[in-house]
């Protein structure tokens, strides 16, 4: 009779303390409330602070500047700034509060390496619905599985006050970027000496978290699907890869198949995740670098350290600018300083590090991830002697015809090699296409199939 007692009792406490793990990880009204009052709708500070050097958020950028025409490469809204210093290895002793170690390192390894800062501006903006949704989930959307996974939530932002670590990746991972886009980028690994071959990319993004009108029941575990073939050089040219990526990744493990074209043949691609090299990469990037972080979450634990005020890449117009040639970008060891930008912004910093018993040639990543838009806009990681090892730059703009803030140009500088890895240049391609013609049946294997050519 006790026995049984106390098995019903440890029940019903194991009951409590789940409940509460749930609730703590959803938002109490008066928290809700904040959203679109003191706070951003998307959850960030409103204010500036306190000496002026970070304006209040005002809404973003809300209408393209005069002349813009939809296809247009961006003009830059910001063009007629100055830079207001130059951070060099000489004089990074009097910003070093504001720099992270990754930068910091890069500054001092290389001293052609500068930072141009310019004054900030929070340009970062979305449309309605999204600013909506997110206060309407905003007290219904928790982790689940250990964080693996997220529920109560569709189109929004599902943790604009985050509490841990892994909500803010959540975050960045569930952004608005449209709902169905497309665009053609290069990229390039120069080696030491600056030598590059550039290798082209057609990429197709069907993003169903973001879709209007969809819900959550409807998403059946899946949050986008994603296509990218390489177009060239020719000795590559024909490849491509398909991505179904899921929400509960406990539940269901990410799906991903590869078209050989020799082959003629799709292609199961279990590898593709985690710490596998990215696609005609050299070696320079994991497959879970591409769009900062991607994937599922399991290997590490993810600290929430705080939001700081750092030195970032921010409005980097001038790398999307068709007035600029890939080649002045592409210098040795490092993007060309000419066309970086970089502003003082408060990111919020995660720290990522190695659960016991996982495998990833990163031990430690540390995230740091725009408030405005939860873009992460810089990243360090380390290996396993807990060496600084690659410094990442997310390069981001408001592609203001959408709008969303999304980047234009990813950089990995291996401290280690002495080269990088720069993905995303389009300056003489053509321009993201928002809303094309596509339904789910496009990303289907069989629909990979077909659309094999050789």
């Amino acid at each position: 009779m006790h026995k049984t007692k106390l098995i019903l009792l440890c029940c019903a406490l194991t009951v409590v303390v789940g409940s509460a793990a749930v609730l703590q990880a959803q938002l109490s009204s008066e928290e809700v409330a904040r959203l679109g009052a003191d706070l951003t709708p998307l959850g960030a500070e409103k204010a500036g602070n306190a000496d002026g050097t970070i304006p209040a958020w005002d809404g973003g950028i809300t209408t393209p500047p005069a002349g813009y025409v939809e296809g247009m490469h961006h003009p830059d809204p910001f063009a007629s700034d100055a830079v207001l210093f130059t951070i060099t290895g000489d004089n990074m002793a009097e910003y070093a509060d504001k720099l992270s170690p990754g930068y910091k390192a890069v500054l001092e390894a290389y001293p052609s390496f500068k930072m141009n800062v310019y004054p900030t501006h929070r340009s970062a903006s979305y449309p309605q619905r999204i600013y909506d949704k997110t206060k309407e989930i905003a007290g219904t959307a928790r982790l689940v599985e250990n964080g693996h996974g997220v529920e109560g939530a569709i189109n929004g932002i599902p943790f604009p006050i985050p509490k841990e670590g892994v909500e803010v990746i959540w975050n960045h991972l569930l952004r608005f970027r449209g709902g169905i886009a497309s665009r053609t980028i290069a990229q390039a690994a120069p080696t030491r000496g600056g030598k590059h071959t550039l290798v082209q990319f057609s990429d197709e993004f069907f993003l169903l978290y973001s879709m209007d009108g969809m819900t959550e029941a409807d998403l059946n575990n899946k949050i986008l699907f994603f296509k990218q073939e390489v177009t060239a050089p020719a000795r590559l040219a024909g490849g491509i890869l398909m991505v179904h990526e899921t929400m509960n990744q406990v539940k269901e493990h990410r799906s991903a198949w590869l078209y050989n074209p020799g082959q003629r043949r799709v292609r199961r691609a279990p590898n593709v995740a985690y710490d596998n090299p990215g696609t005609a990469a050299d070696g320079m990037r994991t497959s879970d670098q591409f769009d900062m972080f991607n994937g599922a979450v399991d290997r590490y634990n993810w600290e929430l350290v705080g939001k700081k005020e750092m030195y970032v890449p921010y409005n980097s117009y001038k790398l999307h600018s068709d007035k600029v040639l890939v080649k002045d970008i592409l210098t040795p060891l490092h993007t060309n300083p000419a066309y970086n930008r970089y502003e003082l912004h408060r990111v919020w910093v995660v720290d990522a590090t190695l659960r016991e018993g996982a495998r990833h040639i990163y031990k430690r990543r540390t995230f740091y991830i725009d408030e405005d838009s939860w873009q992460i806009v810089a990243m360090d990681q380390y290996d396993n002697r807990d060496q600084l090892w690659r410094v990442s730059e997310g390069h981001a703009i408001n592609y203001y015809d959408l709008p969303t803030y999304w980047t234009t140009l990813e950089v990995h500088i291996d401290l280690q090699a002495g080269r990088y890895l720069a993905i995303g240049l389009d300056n003489q391609l053509p321009m993201y296409k928002f809303g094309i013609d596509r339904t789910a049946e496009d990303f289907t294997p069989a629909a990979l199939r077909r659309s094999g050519v050789r």
